[in-house]
């Protein structure tokens, strides 16, 4: 599995916002008290480590200024569990509940080239 790192302030968010001028970003909300979204985990957790894009985690009920944020900042309304890949900035692909599985990220990280 790729590694991915939690976010858990507001200084981190801001750091992996600028990076993704860089570095494509996935970022996962995760809530730690649903079920679907514990199913969305374990396909995120099955995909393979790749230098395609940096991966990162944010609970949504623990950190829910960096989860407010983050919506605020894509312009994506919040949803749990949620998926984004960023690149410069922008809002590549996202999507939500049953539609995060592994062939779907994998399929949209294979078109960064």
């Amino acid at each position: 599995m790729k590694q991915m790192d939690e976010l858990t302030t507001l200084a981190q968010w801001n750091e992996i916002w600028n990076r993704s001028m860089d570095t494509p970003i996935i970022i996962f909300k995760h809530s730690t008290s649903c079920m679907i979204s514990a199913r969305a985990w374990k396909h995120v957790k099955t995909l393979p480590a790749a230098d395609k894009a940096a991966y990162y985690l944010v609970k949504v009920i623990e950190n829910r200024d960096v989860s407010n944020q983050i919506a605020e900042d894509t312009s994506v309304t919040h949803k749990s569990p949620q998926i984004f890949l960023i690149h410069q900035l922008q809002v590549i692909w996202h999507t939500s509940h049953w539609k995060i599985t592994k062939s779907n990220i994998e399929k949209e990280v294979s078109r960064l080239g």
